[in-house]
């Protein structure tokens, strides 16, 4: 059965950044989510910062869980549904440590760690799930990127244990939601040494892609306006369908943007929305673009990219890469997203078990894909 394309945006707060759970105001959180739902999409992810929401190992902060379900509530009466990111950790370039996380004790295999992890996501369902904005919960942006910082070392087995263990303990708490773990591109194009493609496949309601054209290298590669720029969120989500363990297995296009810093200002437009339309053909789950609002010059710290990647100013005004985009949400909201069959007639490009599906092997999809073919990733045994 075909299911409508979801379409959103991650949520950053055009004030104070998400230093806003502490600084809050309920009138700015309403007015960016009125602007957001003025674009069409039907969602946004939202992200907790680990040590605002836990700053002790036996202690969830109560101010954070009532913002929080403010922020739910607010953004369902607006129509939008909201996916919760709770265990950040690697935010935006930044390792947000947990305050008591003990030197050399590391956050995916540590019994202490992962016991206040499982008590910090139980108590955001309980604060939300109850509340018609309330969609899931998705673990941790990307988590595999807290494995370079403090101690985190993990190996594959144990990442995947980790990550199932906290995404069964969420569909216990709410079995009817829909959860899921925001890994980056790493494990799925090149580094799997944190967790395995086929596991990806597998647990929690979608495989979850992010499909950044700069830290890929693919804009590096193939230029602003090539094939394997312009088409890298439908190969990444080709290739996170190809390790599904069904083969209706949904994917999520979970991040995806752009910088003026990689592309000329007056190009960046006309490139996002191409950008868009080009990961809708692959039929995900949803494509959510990063991020709703620019991050407040005021505030330190940040690569300078990262000020500039809003569809709003910090003034919600809508910016002309916003305006590309909406319309591009437009031309693709209500596209039905059609289950793909294990077999179909769609020309196949194989990968064999032994292959690392990066940007050499990509290359021929791009090749099949400027041929003008819709081209099917299909695992083989090793060659």
């Amino acid at each position: 059965m075909a299911n409508k394309m979801h379409m959103g945006v991650n949520y950053i707060p055009s004030q104070g950044w998400l230093y806003s759970w502490t600084d809050w105001s309920a009138q700015s959180i309403r007015a960016d989510l009125t602007a957001i739902a003025s674009l069409g999409v039907d969602h946004v992810r939202v992200h907790c910062i680990w040590p605002i929401f836990q700053p002790n190992r036996h202690r969830v902060s109560p101010t954070a869980l009532a913002h929080l379900r403010e922020l739910v509530t607010i953004a369902g009466d607006l129509g939008l549904e909201v996916s919760v990111c709770v265990l950040n950790g690697w935010m935006s370039g930044i390792y947000f440590r947990p305050f008591w996380q003990v030197d050399g004790a590391s956050v995916f295999t540590d019994p202490q760690a992962i016991t206040a992890e499982r008590d910090l996501l139980t108590a955001i369902i309980d604060a939300t799930a109850d509340l018609p904005g309330f969609m899931g919960i998705d673990i941790g942006n990307e988590p595999n990127c807290m494995s370079m910082f403090a101690g985190n070392s993990v190996t594959r087995e144990q990442g995947d244990a980790w990550a199932t263990d906290l995404l069964q303990h969420c569909e216990t708490l709410a079995p009817e939601e829909f959860h899921v773990v925001g890994v980056d591109h790493s494990p799925w194009l090149s580094d799997d040494s944190c967790f395995s493609r086929p596991i990806l496949g597998q647990i929690g309601q979608a495989s979850v892609v992010h499909s950044w054209v700069f830290f890929t290298g693919a804009i590096e590669r193939y230029g602003s306006d090539g094939v394997g720029t312009l088409h890298l969120a439908r190969y990444l989500t080709e290739l996170a369908r190809a390790f599904g363990d069904v083969p209706d297995r949904p994917v999520w296009i979970q991040e995806v943007g752009l910088s003026e810093e990689w592309v000329a200002p007056d190009e960046l437009p006309s490139i996002a929305g191409q950008i868009v339309d080009n990961a809708a053909k692959a039929d995900p789950w949803g494509i959510t673009w990063w991020c709703s609002h620019d991050i407040d010059r005021s505030l330190s710290g940040f690569a300078s990219l990262e000020y500039g990647l809003g569809l709003f100013d910090t003034e919600n005004r809508l910016k002309p890469v916003g305006q590309a985009v909406k319309e591009a949400i437009s031309r693709n909201t209500g596209r039905e997203a059609v289950a793909r069959p294990s077999e179909s007639s769609r020309p196949a490009l194989h990968l064999p078990s032994n292959v690392v599906p990066d940007l050499d092997f990509a290359d021929e999809y791009f090749a099949m894909v400027a041929r003008g073919e819709d081209p099917e990733i299909k695992l083989v045994p090793a060659t």
